[in-house]
């Protein structure tokens, strides 16, 4: 039995939630027992009913939108009149005019540089440690392991070393130098020796002649001695890389010049994720999650890790120490700076309960509680008092902030919310105003139609806006659900309106300031085992003016690196900036609200069964994790095997489009149950090789996480906003109580 609840002035807090804060947060941080329980307490009181009001400011919104559709359904016929009713409607408001972002104290990686960002779920130590240090990566490793290098011609992947993929994979590391560090006559190809002389980097090629850089600038700084270095500094980009010379090593010794690695600068950020990539039900989750975001903001988190037979400590990366080339000493960050995202306004969490306004006991919302919690966490990294276990100091945010990225927010009067809960919690903990700094996800469609007028509501806070096109697309069918059926799900990324939320994210943030001051990020590369199609493909966020985008993995992010040695995005964005916002905006404004429903419903029965199937095999593959096993964020097989990064995002789009197809007749109820009867035989099967998987078959009536993922399309329609998160954990917490 579970101890009872400690009334704390005006709440009650679960008595784990109070001795974490109490005996682990508040040490350290100069802030008392006493008065960060007064101001949570104050914070609650003046923000809890203002959350209220603004899920149901977003309720009423969508009964008027439904109620439109009920009227005219169908794709958009008159655009004006459908703007004017969003307009009368408070959906669609003006356009602010002129807007300058005014953020301050943020930190290079986000400001100035532009890379790669991994998004790790925070439950898993593992994980988060893996993201935390893969600020530096590989690219030998990440070459030799992927399909990045093919396959083919004697250069297979074997259990003993293949020298034949090896030589490929220096080859292509060789083109990369020439690409970013060119000599100044004549390739790295031929290289037998790099030294340093009179501060410049000096290579000996084959034939005996010496070179230097093209750009003799791009030599940063170097390890070893005078005049053979054992690892040579270079920047290109705003991204420094490194070549790592080891005449002993198994790779140096067969390389004329002694080159054992090329080392990328991969992900500059990573956030730290409490929302979609995660199970958090109760306090014993949540409490897991802080704890985590704790030890790495505070350098002590370690995780036992089993390599070889043995078992191995992994912590963080200390920073990395050079010599400059001119004399005196450089030090770079050694981990990726982190940002912890909060949940944002819809869920409640039972750690702490409140009175309120009708006088009943509630359950705090999330997002309230995230951000008090994590910002007082994030108290250790402004006084400095990061260490590892090794007694290196450690530092997350060099510029004195703490970033923070809420998610799932409609509008600017919600964006404007967060940035008033985060003042409040600074005033509350002594912290100067602005410490916080927020990153919008422009994943809802009211604030990408509005995106704008949400960057002036975080105009002194915004560190960065990211497209979030999972999300908004299971955003846009259920805001116009009752329009129509909807195209299929492959056809969305082509549709009108996804290529102008693309666009018009980067162009509004671009006008309101942001380069130099702001990340603005694209989204995930979902398929980690596919890499070479990664390093075809993903190239076009940088080219698109984006200076981060999300990748699944460490080696992913040291590959995706490489794209932004190929494009410089800061001539890119500068570029953009002379195009015509107000001649664009309103082509982009009408393509932004032209709703994906399909003109030709006329789908075959084979192509009907094929996207029911398709759906539904994604839903139960994430949702049995998510229920059963309380992963949060995992590879997903999908129906073809091909392995997908999943979270709830990918979640909410595939039962939102079965519900979608429901309404409206496309498939019907029967239809449904046997491809989800089917569909679990298969999910079953895919996961026949985990010890820990708990089979939906043959007693699909006792699989609570059968029984979540059919609710999430049978109760699709009646889900605010078509969000997965209230069902899944109201079955996760079924299945808890049926474990313990």
């Amino acid at each position: 039995m579970s101890a009872p609840f400690l009334p704390i002035h005006g709440i009650e807090v679960d008595p784990n939630l109070c001795g974490f804060i109490d005996q682990e947060v508040l040490p350290g941080t100069g802030v008392t027992s006493d008065q960060f329980w007064v101001g949570f307490d104050q914070i609650v009181a003046e923000f809890a009913p203002q959350n209220a009001a603004l899920l149901a400011e977003r309720d009423r919104l969508q009964a008027e939108i439904d109620q439109w559709h009920r009227a005219q359904p169908g794709p958009i016929r008159d655009p004006k009149a459908y703007r004017k009713f969003l307009t009368d409607i408070g959906y669609l408001i003006a356009d602010p005019g002129r807007v300058q972002a005014s953020t301050a104290n943020v930190d290079d990686e986000l400001a100035v540089q532009a890379g790669p960002q991994l998004v790790v779920p925070i439950l898993n130590a593992r994980y988060t440690l893996n993201a935390a240090n893969a600020r530096w990566g590989s690219l030998y490793d990440a070459l030799y392991g992927t399909d990045a290098i093919a396959e083919s011609d004697g250069c297979e992947k074997s259990e003993r070393y293949n020298p034949k993929r090896g030589a490929r994979v220096m080859a292509f590391a060789r083109d990369f130098l020439d690409q970013a560090a060119p000599l100044a006559s004549g390739s790295h190809k031929d290289a037998v020796g790099y030294a340093i002389e009179a501060g410049q980097l000096v290579v000996s090629l084959l034939g005996g002649k010496s070179v230097g850089l093209q750009n003799p600038d791009q030599l940063i700084g170097y390890q070893g001695l005078i005049p053979e270095p054992h690892a040579v500094l270079l920047k290109h980009n705003g991204l420094h890389f490194e070549i790592v010379i080891d005449h002993q090593s198994p790779i140096g010794s067969v390389d004329p010049a002694g080159v054992a690695d090329v080392i990328l600068e991969a992900a500059l950020s990573t956030i730290l994720d409490l929302e979609d990539s995660v199970a958090v039900v109760d306090t014993e989750d949540k409490l897991l999650g802080y704890r985590n975001f704790l030890g790495v903001i505070k350098g002590s988190l370690t995780e036992r890790v089993p390599k070889n037979g043995k078992t191995i400590v992994r912590g963080l990366n200390p920073d990395r120490p050079y010599s400059k080339p001119t004399g005196g000493e450089l030090t770079l960050p050694g981990r990726s700076l982190l940002f912890i995202r909060n949940m944002g306004l819809l869920t409640s969490h039972p750690a702490v309960r409140y009175r309120a306004p009708n006088g009943q006991c509630a359950d705090i919302p999330e997002g309230i509680l995230d951000a008090v919690v994590t910002v007082a966490i994030g108290i250790h990294d402004l006084k400095a008092a990061g260490r590892l276990p090794s007694g290196d100091a450690i530092r997350n945010s060099r510029s004195g902030s703490i970033y923070v990225v809420k998610p799932k927010l409609h509008g600017p009067k919600e964006v404007a919310f967060s940035a008033a809960l985060f003042a409040k919690i600074e005033s509350v903990l002594g912290l100067p105003n602005n410490t916080v700094k927020l990153g919008v996800m422009d994943e809802e469609r009211r604030t990408s139609v509005n995106l704008k007028a949400c960057i002036v509501a975080a105009e002194s806070r915004i560190a960065f806006i990211n497209t979030g096109f999972l999300d908004r697309t299971g955003d846009e069918i259920h805001t116009s659900m009752l329009a129509g059926p909807m195209i299929r799900k492959a056809n969305m990324k082509a549709s009108k309106w996804i290529a102008a939320y693309e666009r018009s994210n980067v162009l509004v943030g671009l006008a309101c300031g942001l380069r130099g001051k702001a990340q603005i990020g694209k989204g995930m590369w979902a398929m980690p085992d596919r890499m070479a199609a990664m390093l075809e493909q993903k190239l076009v966020h940088p080219k698109a003016g984006a200076n981060t985008a999300w990748v699944p993995s460490p080696t992913a992010a040291t590959l995706h690196a490489l794209h932004y040695h190929q494009v410089s995005v800061s001539s890119i964005q500068k570029e953009m900036e002379s195009i015509d916002m107000a001649k664009e905006s309103e082509d982009l404004l009408g393509s932004l609200l032209a709703v994906p429903v399909a003109e030709n419903t006329n789908w075959s029965a084979a192509e009907k069964q094929q996207e029911l199937d398709n759906n539904i095999q994604g839903i139960l593959g994430y949702v049995v994790r998510w229920i059963d096993q309380g992963v949060g964020c995992s590879k997903v097989p999908d129906i073809n095997d091909v392995g997908l990064m999943e979270d709830r995002a990918t979640l909410r789009i595939s039962s939102q489009h079965v519900a979608n197809w429901l309404v409206h007749g496309i498939v019907s109820e029967a239809d449904v149950k046997a491809s989800f009867e089917r569909m679990a035989a298969v999910v079953d099967a895919q996961n026949g090789a985990d010890p820990f998987y708990t089979p939906m078959l043959p007693n699909l009536s006792g699989s609570k996480a059968f029984q979540a993922a059919c609710d999430l399309v049978f109760k699709g329609t009646e889900q605010p906003s078509g969000y997965t998160e209230p069902l899944l954990n109201l079955w996760r917490l079924a299945k808890k109580k049926q474990a313990s």
